[in-house]
């Protein structure tokens, strides 16, 4: 029986942009149903009520810009772009697993070479791509914060000058929190001036904590050593954090060693769709540790984190360094992902406050970490823990974007803090720098009382003596 003619097929067009990220990325576009579960998900489609300003819609002009139906310098497709926050939420609620965040920074970083970059983002790039440069602005950022300066300007002026000066007066620590006498000396001044990163290690998250380990089971052996990711902006303005994430780390029984030669992670720059930066600053973190050679590298930064998981990804193409950054992404892990791994131990001293926990779009989209971070707070006794409505939407932060997309910024911002101001919460826990000082600044400008913290400041002031 002679089988019945099918209809041929239409040839798929040729590829556009042969040789660019955006078609070594290609096959991920093929991944997306059209389904839509995405839209309600994302913050700038749920503001804007724009299709274009959807992961749907932007995943249509990626394919157009990959079958040369739009230029590269197409003013709206380029605006489109770059109001995504890749806070990956889409990739949360995706059912076809689309690499969204990977698609993003392909067309980014292959738009941007005829496009060129913003102003202040070109800056800030240049900033935290040269370690000199970036450790002068930190200083000087640090001796205008602790002048009380930033917080008496954020009331009088204008609204685009004052959030950035609200940003850096939320990151004085928490004086509730920074009691320096329950900090080792040591532990304070390492975190302060010794790049170290923290390694979560190969314990599998089956692994009983010592605490829970009959004494028969409990056997002599070294202490797992973690090297702490001790970040640009986390050493420059959140030393306090820092601190705290080793004197966590100790109490739960891991040995903290110092990680000398570390930069910045490159999130902000692999996010800007600068690669070749971001590749860079990867490959002088991989020796860094390398040198160190922890069993377990651990990050305290949520954006930080899930960019040292994504550095085997990044550098998959370079023969050199593709099973190194691999070894380091496997290192890798968030230090909530870590501490809950071992238990946490639980507190002795009593906490009473009202915390509520916002958990960074890195940390619950990105590396889909959701309950560790609940588990540090609820291992703090008088801790009284409120659930936030709709925390897993984002806050506008996302890396440099509230300082070159404000107004989206502000839309995005202002659902949470009326989300937040409904819990009644005297704190926000949230695991990253970005978004702490986002909505740091926020409920500052608010007139709220509300503070914000790490949930990790928590957990350490509740070991108190």
């Amino acid at each position: 029986m002679t089988p019945a003619p099918t209809a041929p097929t239409a040839p798929s067009p040729a590829c556009a942009l042969p040789g660019t990220p955006l078609a070594a990325a290609a096959a991920g576009l093929d991944a997306c149903v059209h389904c839509g579960f995405c839209l309600q998900a994302c913050p700038t489609y749920v503001n804007l009520e724009d299709e274009n300003d959807s992961p749907r819609g932007r995943l249509v002009l990626m394919r157009r810009l990959l079958d040369g139906d739009i230029p590269l310098d197409d003013a709206d497709t380029g605006r489109h772009i770059d109001r995504c926050l890749g806070c990956r939420a889409c990739e949360t609620a995706c059912p076809s697993g689309v690499p969204y965040g990977e698609l993003l920074e392909a067309t980014r970083a292959t738009m941007a070479p005829v496009r060129g970059t913003p102003l202040v983002a070109r800056v800030v790039l240049t900033v935290f791509r040269h370690h000199a440069l970036l450790r002068a602005a930190l200083f000087a950022a640090r001796l205008v914060r602790d002048s009380g300066l930033p917080g008496a300007l954020a009331r009088v002026l204008p609204a685009r000058l004052a959030f950035p000066m609200a940003m850096l007066a939320s990151t004085r620590p928490n004086p509730a929190l920074a009691a320096p006498q329950w900090l080792a000396p040591a532990t304070l001044a390492r975190s302060q001036l010794a790049p170290s990163q923290l390694a979560p290690s190969t314990l599998a998250p089956s692994t009983p904590a010592p605490s829970t380990l009959a004494p028969s089971t409990l056997a002599p052996a070294p202490a797992p050593s973690a090297a702490l990711l001790t970040g640009c902006v986390m050493s420059g303005l959140f030393a306090h954090v820092n601190a705290a994430t080793e004197t966590a780390l100790t109490h739960n029984g891991f040995t903290v060693c110092p990680t000398s030669g570390q930069r910045c992670c490159g999130a902000l720059h692999a996010h800007a769709g600068d690669l070749a930066g971001a590749r860079a600053l990867a490959r002088e973190n991989i020796a860094a540790f390398e040198r160190a050679n922890p069993d377990l590298v651990v990050v305290n930064a949520a954006g930080c984190g899930a960019m040292l998981k994504q550095y085997g990804h990044l550098l998959h193409d370079d023969p050199a360094w593709a099973e190194r950054a691999q070894r380091i992404s496997n290192k890798t892990r968030d230090v909530s992902e870590l501490l809950a791994t071992a238990g946490p131990v639980a507190g002795t001293r009593p906490i009473p406050l009202r915390v509520t926990h916002d958990p960074p779009c890195h940390q619950m989209h990105a590396q889909r970490i959701v309950h560790p971070p609940l588990q540090l707070l609820r291992a703090v006794p008088g801790l009284t823990l409120i659930p936030l409505e709709d925390a897993d939407q984002c806050c506008g932060s996302a890396g440099i974007y509230n300082l070159v997309e404000p107004a989206t910024s502000d839309a995005v911002l202002a659902p949470k803090l009326a989300r937040i101001a409904e819990t009644h919460a005297e704190v926000v826990a949230t695991g990253n720098p970005g978004c702490s000082m986002q909505i740091g600044a926020g409920l500052q400008l608010a007139g709220a009382k509300t503070t914000v913290v790490h949930p990790v400041e928590l957990l350490a002031a509740s070991y108190r003596d």
